[in-house]
C-alpha cells in the first residue's frame, strides 16, 4: 500500500528529468498520474515506464503558457480520475544561463504565467475535493542575483496560495531542486563549461542533487506527515544559507 493511495496527481513538465522522477514516484505510492507536458514521445514514455511499473497514468499534451491548455489539463485528470488531489507544477523550461538578457523579461514573465494558470485552474477543482496539495518547482536560479525578481515573485505566488486557501484545506509550498543532474543541466554545462563549477557550488555540499531526491521530498510535501508544513521552501541543497 503507497502512502497515496486512491490520490490524482498532476504533474507538469514531466517528459524527463525532475517531471519524470516525480510522476514515478508518485505513480509507486499509489497515486493516479496525469503527466503532462509539450512534448509528446517523452510523455508518452513516462507514462509507459510507470504501467510497466504496475502504476497508473495518462498523458495529456500542453503547454502551461497557454489558458485553455491549463484549463484542458486540469479537466482531463477530472475525466479520468474524477478530481484532483496533488498538483507539482513544474514549469521551468530552460536554464537561464542559455537566455540572453534581452529575453529575461518575457522568459521570466512566461516563467511566471506558467505557474499561475497551472494554480488558476487546479485549486477550483482541489477546494470541489475539499482541498488538495501544490508543490512548485524551482530551480538552481534562486541562487543568481539577476533573476530575484522571478524567484520573488514564484515564491510569492506559493505564499499568497497558501494564504488565501490553507483555511480551505489547501497547502502550497516550493520544491527548490537546487543544483541537479538533470538533461537541462547537462546541456549547459555542455555549451559552457563554467557552468559545471558554478551549479555544484550553489549548494555548500559541492554536488549535484538527483532529480528522485528532489522528487521524494514533493510527494512527501503532498502526505498528510506534511500536513503542517504551509509555504515552504524544501530540498535545495542547502543553497539558501551559502
Amino acid at each position: 500500500m503507497g502512502i497515496l493511495d486512491d490520490k490524482v496527481a498532476l504533474v507538469t513538465g514531466a517528459s524527463g528529468g525532475l517531471g519524470r522522477a516525480s510522476a514515478q514516484i508518485f505513480a509507486r505510492e499509489g497515486a493516479r498520474v496525469v503527466v503532462v507536458d509539450t512534448q509528446h514521445e517523452g510523455g508518452e514514455e513516462t507514462v509507459s515506464l510507470i504501467k510497466s511499473a504496475g502504476g497508473e497514468a495518462i498523458f495529456v499534451a500542453a503547454d502551461m503558457t497557454c489558458s485553455s491548455d491549463a484549463q484542458a489539463m486540469v479537466r482531463a485528470a477530472i475525466d479520468a480520475y474524477g478530481g484532483l488531489d496533488c498538483a507539482v507544477n513544474n514549469v521551468d523550461p530552460c536554464p537561464h544561463g542559455e537566455t540572453p538578457e534581452k529575453e529575461w523579461p518575457g522568459s521570466t514573465e512566461m516563467k511566471l504565467t506558467r505557474a499561475l494558470l497551472c494554480m488558476k485552474y487546479e485549486i477550483p477543482e482541489m477546494l470541489k475535493r475539499g482541498g488538495g496539495v501544490i508543490v512548485n518547482m524551482g530551480r538552481e536560479d534562486g541562487a543568481v542575483p539577476v533573476i530575484a525578481f522571478y524567484i520573488s515573485a514564484r515564491l510569492g505566488l506559493t505564499k499568497v496560495a497558501t494564504l488565501d486557501y490553507d483555511s480551505r484545506g489547501i497547502r502550497a509550498n516550493t520544491d527548490d531542486g537546487g543544483a541537479m543532474w538533470v538533461p537541462m543541466t547537462r546541456l549547459a554545462t555542455g555549451r559552457n563549461s563554467r557552468h559545471l563549477a558554478y551549479s555544484k557550488n550553489i549548494s555548500p555540499i559541492g554536488r549535484f542533487a538527483a532529480p528522485e531526491g528532489v522528487a521524494e521530498a514533493a510527494v512527501w510535501l503532498c502526505t498528510n506527515v506534511a500536513s503542517f508544513v504551509f509555504g515552504h521552501t524544501l530540498a535545495d541543497g542547502g543553497a539558501v544559507v551559502n
